[in-house]
């Protein structure tokens, strides 16, 4: 064979390896990119023909697929109770998919890995391609009543609740909520009118409130504050007096207690202070904490953090770092540019119902195969320890006084509503920029039992007003179920 030969034949050769080699890659690596992947016409006309799974919260169903009547051999969503579940199942139409639908369509298509060999084991068979099961940590009842409790109220808002020892969602709504079940159709202008409709709608229906929007945190942020404070020595125990002017003057402006009250003599414990939620208070507090140790305990109660997911992916709350004292003075309030969710919130009265230690919050619990066995498990994860037990302990103390405590801003609304259980919590009443005390934004954050906590939630209400008024009954409503759910009620 002459040189030239030899050449051409080494160089089809190698076009042959590098073939075989790319034709291996993709079928063992990019299965499921591909098929995920948009315009891919194959698989948008197959994605009818297979059954995707099923997502459910505890036995009952909340998102399923069947048969299009008139033997068309395509499968159709619809989800049983839409608006309740909304904002965790999401929606999945032909050209896309929010919530769980969109988090966990690899599991719930079918294509991913974890499903290969039952997919195999399917074709074998003769059967057709069926997605895994979702289950949720999400506890009917409670769902079904924190729903109830927001659409009661009927303002823009939302309600986490969590399990404080794994961080599992035990139920997560919003409100104003929207019917998934409308996107279920194939006509394009359909579609195109629905979602625009629900786009333009007034409360953002389409927006999970309770991960996606953030909201001023007002005096809820008092306990981090608390924290901190605790945490660095600046106040040896609950007990500790802590100054308290009437004003707290911040350049021209000045901080003043709600209706403009003294707090106490001037000269507050820190639990007293706390209970009443004195604002000049915990304004000179925060000053004395510092804003780089503010913004670094904040860091640590899990603001700012981007990359939180549930698995549906979480907009960061925030606390931006100030070093100004007057800045940091409306920081340690909530009413600078501290903004946060509502699972934020849950997580914060969590840490502390944990003994100070913070769990990753989850939605889903297990993934099951078509054939019932389990592909995932979540195992509960820290994600830090902010505080000491000790700290914890301490706080604890003074969010029972706010509850317990006749002077206690949650007193009325909610001590009274749960009988035997002590609610360790703490208000806010958050300015939200708009000069009207009527449409500042409610928020309430707290955990139950106090002595053994087996819930902790996070309640935020737009234009709601007090926090004890509106934020705090709905948390108790949720509270009340769950622990009727475990037997701890009647």
């Amino acid at each position: 064979m002459n040189r030239a030969l030899l050449r051409l034949s080494l160089a089809c050769l190698g076009m042959f390896v590098l073939l075989l080699v790319n034709v291996n890659y993709v079928q063992a690596f990019r299965t499921t990119s591909l098929a995920d992947a948009k315009g891919n016409v194959r698989v948008f006309n197959q994605q009818f023909k297979y059954q995707r799974g099923s997502i459910k919260a505890g036995s009952k169903t909340i998102a399923a697929s069947h048969l299009v009547k008139g033997n068309s051999g395509n499968y159709q969503r619809y989800y049983p109770d839409p608006e309740v579940y909304a904002p965790i199942t999401g929606y999945s139409e032909p050209f896309g998919r929010t919530g769980l639908e969109e988090a966990e369509n690899s599991m719930l298509s079918g294509t991913d890995p974890k499903l290969t060999v039952h997919n195999l084991v399917s074709l074998v068979t003769g059967h057709s391609r069926q997605g895994g099961t979702v289950y949720t940590t999400v506890v009917p009842g409670v769902q079904q009543a924190a729903y109830a409790a927001l659409k009661a109220e009927g303002r823009e808002s939302g309600v986490v609740a969590l399990d404080p020892k794994t961080g599992a969602i035990l139920a997560m709504a919003s409100f104003p909520s929207f019917d998934p079940n409308k996107y279920v159709t194939l006509t394009g202008k359909k579609l195109e009118r629905v979602d625009k409709a629900l786009q333009l709608a007034p409360g953002h229906p389409l927006l999970n409130h309770t991960t996606q929007l953030t909201y001023p945190p007002g005096s809820s942020f008092k306990v981090i504050t608390s924290s901190a404070a605790l945490s660095q020595g600046k106040v040896a125990s609950p007990q500790s007096t802590v100054p308290a002017p009437t004003q707290l003057k911040l350049g021209s402006k000045a901080l003043i207690n709600d209706g403009g009250e003294a707090c106490g003599d001037g000269h507050p414990q820190l639990i007293f202070a706390f209970t009443l939620s004195c604002n000049t208070a915990f304004g000179l507090l925060g000053q004395k904490v510092t804003g780089p140790v503010l913004h670094d305990y904040a860091n640590k109660f899990g603001f700012n953090n981007s990359k939180l997911t549930i698995p549906l992916p979480v907009t960061p709350s925030v606390f931006p770092p100030v070093t100004d004292p007057a800045f940091t003075a409306y920081q340690a309030i909530g009413q600078f540019s501290d903004r946060v969710t509502p699972l934020q919130e849950a997580m914060i009265a969590a840490t502390i119902a944990n003994g100070g230690t913070m769990m990753k919050p989850y939605l889903v619990k297990e993934v099951q195969a078509p054939d019932l066995s389990p592909v995932l498990t979540t195992t509960p994860q820290e994600l830090g320890s902010p505080i000491s037990p000790t700290v914890a302990s301490q706080l604890t103390q003074m969010m029972v006084s706010v509850t317990n405590n006749p002077a206690g801003t949650a007193y009325a609304t909610a001590n009274q509503n749960v009988a035997g259980v002590e609610i360790a919590g703490k208000t806010g009443t958050a300015q939200n920029g708009i000069n009207n005390t009527n449409l500042d934004d409610a928020v309430f954050t707290c955990f139950a039992p106090a002595s053994n906590p087996v819930i902790a939630v996070g309640v935020i209400v737009k234009g709601g007003g007090f926090g004890a008024d509106a934020a705090a009954p709905i948390a108790v409503k949720v509270i009340q179920e769950y622990l009727r759910e475990k037997g701890m009620l009647p």
